[in-house]
């Protein structure tokens, strides 16, 4: 009498489910490898925007405190403001420079920075009351691409940081 081997296969189905246990571990840490990748990546793109900030700050703070040249009073006294232009930032001076007045006598200021050899840009506003009227706001938002991206609407994704200083 011949005896049957119920357990044919057995050896394979185990060999399958190891090795699919075994695809889904790899993959698995595949992915956290990229989205570790993917992270590390914005860390560094977010500190070169946050020192762009900071760099522009630094730069309005010092025009404003050494030079002065957001003087509320002389900008105000003249019928027509000239655009203040003169700010330089790491040998670049800034561009795209906006002056308005709010009603509440308070002068407004807005210029672009382009900063690292024109690889980074930054955006600083700076709030300048009438002399005694209040407190100045300086305010800094740095990019971590160019800012012809930065101008341009559908220019790309880029990090931005910002910064403030009130005094």
């Amino acid at each position: 009498m011949a005896i049957k081997k119920t357990q044919r296969g057995f050896a394979l189905l185990i060999a399958v489910i190891f090795m699919s246990v075994m695809l889904f571990l790899g993959i698995e840490l595949s992915a956290i490898g990229y989205k570790q990748e993917v992270l590390a990546s914005d860390a560094v793109e977010s500190q070169y925007a946050f020192y762009a900030a900071d760099a522009a700050l630094e730069c309005a703070l010092y025009a404003d405190q050494q030079s002065n040249l957001f003087d509320y009073a002389s900008y105000s006294a003249s019928e027509h403001p000239p655009l203040i232009t003169t700010v330089v930032c790491a040998d670049t001076p800034a561009y795209a420079t906006e002056l308005s007045y709010s009603y509440d006598a308070t002068m407004v200021v807005k210029e672009r920075f382009s900063l690292d050899e024109g690889r980074r840009c930054a955006d600083v506003t700076v709030y300048k009351p009438a002399p005694g009227a209040g407190t100045t706001y300086l305010f800094s938002q740095g990019y971590n691409v160019p800012c012809t991206t930065v101008a341009d609407a559908g220019g790309g994704r880029y990090v931005s940081r910002g910064l403030s200083v009130h005094y």
